[in-house]
């Protein structure tokens, strides 16, 4: 079909889907999605069966095609049976769906930020073929994974009567996981960015080296990983990379690297310890105070911004890892440099001495690798301290706003409303409500829009590996990454302007179980009685 022919009948089926949407909408249903859609009709409740020889009809595209392998097995075998059983219509002899027929307005446009991730999705109660439309692939990803927790029962039977049309609040919506405190074998990477596409997260942010270990393999650089990393068993190969990249983009999500620096680099010293300032040193020297430390936590080392040999290094590093991940976003790091492990070094003593100071040493660094990092054709994602840190930071004439994104993670939304006051895009994720492995707070309620919120991107969930690894990675990931996903998907209010406190509740146990049959173990978050009798167990009596 002619693009300007599609986009006629697109646009006709959006008019006629607002109107259905205005007249009627589905505020409690029995089959919930998550997460939540923007808009979502089914009127009158009812399943019809699903097709034994169900199929899937789609236009040609590689990794529309691999999510189209997953969603059909998934759909053929999850036979998902809900927690509360659902009060819906339904009766064996209705006429069954056989087939969702994809149409897709643009299958050029690659996976990258701010592509166009809305979708529609209608189910006749009438049977035979459903329809989705997206403007692109990654749209139509979503589509599959909204229609996949449609479908439930043994045998199979699908919502029917359902108009659906959904689009993202945010553009990022991503997670950060450190690899480098603990090793995530490559299936933990792949589980985790399952789940994530499963709830609409599209960024996996790899915050892959720090001063732990460094388990990445560098081509041009094997020493770092040979002598940096955990173990030959503990690394990260290209071909690792390739596929862990691959797999997201069958299931939506990017890859975003991050190598941190100049801070969090001890491990680099193992290979090269003449471009590392502190490195293997106890990080709070005996008798001192805390403006002492040499490091924010165990593990020391920051790379010296005034040896040559560092860049040389490092753009090394750079040039791999761009060839590595055809992402667009390179996050360089650039948070928690320390004062105390700079001024250990002789040279930067005298630098400090002859009227330098940290800050000028930390532009220095900024000066010569931010250019390097655009000539390569990539936007530069740095955490906040490198423009807000109270002691050591750069004039903002060496972060360019067209070439720079900050990732905030301090102080809530006051410094979300620093950057975007000076003009930068942000990524927010604040400690008090997106950190994972800071305990069980609830973060559903962060709302980290702001009067220049076209310059708020979205947000990360973080889990640092200080204490966590494998064995507990699906359960401090999920659900609770889950309700972020909602929050910056379709927001975490009702139509009413209320917040979806109980309301989600009910549904983040339900969506909790589904995942653990999909093989995320993800933690409980009430006891069963909870959920089989909605509304007993909030704190409040509903008025």
């Amino acid at each position: 079909m002619p693009r300007s022919a599609f986009y006629f009948k697109l646009q006709l089926f959006i008019t006629f889907l607002t109107f259905i949407l205005s007249q009627s909408s589905c505020g409690s249903c029995p089959i919930n999605v998550w997460p939540k859609p923007r808009t979502f009709s089914w009127p009158n409740p009812q399943a019809n069966p699903l097709s034994p020889s169900f199929q899937i009809i789609s236009p040609s595209h590689f990794y529309l095609s691999k999510a189209i392998s997953h969603y059909l097995n998934l759909i053929n075998t999850e036979h998902h049976l809900p927690l509360v059983r659902p009060s819906v219509n339904f009766s064996s002899s209705s006429p069954p769906l056989r087939a969702l027929h994809i149409t897709v307005y643009d299958l050029v446009t690659p996976l990258q930020h701010g592509i166009n991730e809305t979708y529609t999705l209608t189910i006749p109660s009438s049977g035979g073929t459903a329809s989705l439309a997206a403007h692109t692939a990654w749209g139509a990803i979503w589509g599959l994974e909204t229609f996949s927790q449609l479908v439930w029962g043994s045998p199979s039977r699908v919502a029917a009567g359902v108009y659906l049309l959904d689009k993202p609040l945010f553009p990022h919506r991503g997670l950060v996981l450190d690899t480098s405190r603990n090793y995530y074998a490559v299936e933990d990477i792949k589980r985790t960015i399952m789940a994530m596409g499963a709830n609409k997260m599209n960024v996996f942010h790899w915050h892959i080296t720090d001063s732990h270990s460094f388990p990445l393999v560098i081509p041009s650089e094997p020493e770092l990983s040979s002598k940096g990393s955990y173990g030959s068993e503990m690394v990260y190969t290209p071909d690792d990379v390739k596929e862990i990249v691959e797999f997201g983009l069958s299931h939506g999500v990017r890859v975003v690297p991050e190598i941190d620096s100049p801070g969090h680099t001890g491990s680099w010293a193992e290979a090269y310890p003449e471009i590392v300032t502190c490195a293997n040193m106890f990080w709070w020297p005996a008798g001192s105070d805390s403006l002492d430390k040499l490091a924010a936590e165990p593990g020391t080392g920051h790379l010296n911004p005034l040896n040559p040999k560092t860049y040389e290094v490092l753009k090394n590093v750079i040039a791999d890892v761009v060839k590595l991940f055809p992402e667009p976003f390179y996050h360089g790091g650039a948070d928690e440099i320390i004062p105390g492990c700079w001024k250990a070094d002789p040279a930067i003593q005298s630098f400090l001495s002859n009227g330098g100071t940290l800050s000028q040493a930390l532009e220095t660094f900024v000066n010569s690798t931010f250019p390097f990092i655009v000539s390569l054709n990539r936007t530069v994602v740095y955490w906040e301290d490198v423009f807000l840190d109270d002691l050591i930071k750069v004039n903002s004439s060496c972060l360019p706003p067209e070439h720079t994104i900050l990732q905030t993670w301090n102080n809530g939304p006051n410094n979300t409303k620093k950057l975007v006051d000076a003009g930068y895009r942000v990524i927010v994720s604040s400690a008090e409500f997106y950190y994972l492995d800071c305990g069980h707070g609830d973060f559903v309620g962060n709302n980290s829009r702001e009067e220049e919120a076209k310059l708020v991107l979205g947000g990360e969930v973080a889990l640092w590996s200080e204490q966590a690894d494998p064995t507990v990675l699906d359960s401090r990931l999920w659900p609770r990454s889950s309700a972020m996903a909602e929050a910056l998907w379709s927001g975490n209010k009702d139509e009413k302007g209320v917040k979806r406190y109980a309301e989600a509740t009910d549904r983040l146990n339900e969506w909790r179980y589904r995942m653990v049959r999909r093989g995320i173990a993800a933690e409980p978050i009430q006891p069963l009685w909870c959920v089989r009798n909605p509304g007993m167990c909030n704190t409040v009596h509903p008025i």
